[in-house]
C-alpha cells in the first residue's frame, strides 16, 4: 500500500520536506545562538558600562581582544582633526533620526583614535569640535561591520557620510596609525557642544530570539506532521480504491 512512496513525485516531495525541516531547524538554532550572543553582550554591558574611566593605553594593550574591552570607559588626550569629520548616517536615538559625528583624535604619537562625539538630530548644523588639547572620555567600541541587507559604503574615495563606523574603511583616508577600536564619548574637557547627545546605553532585553526559535521548531514539527498526514491520506485513498476495485470484480464476472 505504501509503494507509491517510491514514485518520483513522492520522492521529490519527501526530499523537499526533509530539506525544509533541516532549514527550519538551522534557523531555530541560529536564533538560539543569537540569544546567547545577546546575553553575552548584556553581561558585558552590565559588568563594564559604569566602571571608572582608565587611560586608553592602560586598557588597549597590544594583543588585547576587543571583545574583552568593549564598553570599558577610557580617557584619551589629543587634538581633534575636524577637517576629517565623518557623519555616520541613518542613526536613531530616543525616537529621533540623525547622525553620529565621528572625528579623528590625534594622540600625538603617530596614533589616531576615532571619537564618536555624539548623536546630532537631523536638520541641525554640526557644531565645531573643541580646539587645542582635549581630554575625552568614552566607552570603547569595536569596528562596525555590514550585516545582511544593510547598505554598503563606496569601496574607494573619501567618505564624509558613511553607513557605519568601519575602522578599516575609514583609516584609508586618515593619516596615521588608526587605533583598532573607537570610543563613544560622554565627557570632554574642554566641554563639547550641548547639541551633541551622548550615545544612549543599549537596551538589555533578550529580544525576540527565543520566541523566534520556538516558532521555527514548531514549524518543523508541523512539516513532519503534515508529511505523515499526506502519506496516510494517500494510502487511505489507495486502499479505498483497491477495495472498490475488489468489490467490482465479482459483479463484472456475474
Amino acid at each position: 500500500m505504501y509503494r507509491f512512496l517510491l514514485r518520483p513525485k513522492w520522492i521529490a516531495f519527501t526530499l523537499g520536506i526533509v530539506l525544509l525541516m533541516i532549514l527550519m531547524i538551522n534557523l531555530g538554532l541560529w536564533q538560539l545562538r543569537r540569544l546567547d550572543q545577546r546575553r553575552d553582550t548584556n553581561a558585558a554591558v552590565e559588568a563594564r558600562y559604569d566602571e571608572p574611566a582608565r587611560p586608553l593605553d592602560s586598557v588597549l594593550t597590544p594583543g588585547a581582544d576587543p571583545d574583552d574591552l568593549q564598553w570599558l570607559p577610557v580617557t584619551a588626550v589629543g587634538i581633534y582633526r575636524p577637517e576629517e569629520t565623518v557623519h555616520i548616517v541613518n542613526r536613531s536615538q530616543n525616537g529621533v533620526a540623525g547622525d553620529n559625528i565621528v572625528v579623528p583624535l590625534d594622540l600625538g604619537d603617530g596614533r589616531v583614535l576615532l571619537v564618536n562625539r555624539g548623536f546630532l538630530p537631523m536638520g541641525e548644523d554640526t557644531p565645531p569640535a573643541p580646539t587645542g588639547t582635549v581630554a575625552v572620555t568614552g566607552r570603547l567600541r569595536p569596528s562596525q561591520e555590514r550585516h545582511f541587507a544593510q547598505l554598503s559604503d563606496p569601496a574607494e574615495g573619501t567618505l564624509t557620510d558613511a553607513q557605519r563606523l568601519d575602522i578599516p574603511r575609514l583609516e584609508e583616508q586618515i593619516d596615521g596609525d588608526v587605533v583598532d577600536m573607537y570610543i563613544d564619548a560622554f565627557q570632554s574637557n574642554p566641554a563639547d557642544s550641548p547639541a551633541l547627545q551622548p550615545v544612549v546605553k543599549p537596551e538589555l532585553g533578550e529580544g525576540p530570539h527565543l520566541s523566534y526559535a520556538v516558532q521555527w521548531f514548531i514549524f518543523t514539527v508541523c512539516a513532519a506532521v503534515g508529511w505523515v498526514l499526506a502519506i496516510r491520506h494517500s494510502a487511505s485513498q489507495r486502499r479505498r480504491e483497491a477495495e472498490l476495485a475488489a468489490e467490482a470484480r465479482p459483479a463484472e464476472a456475474a
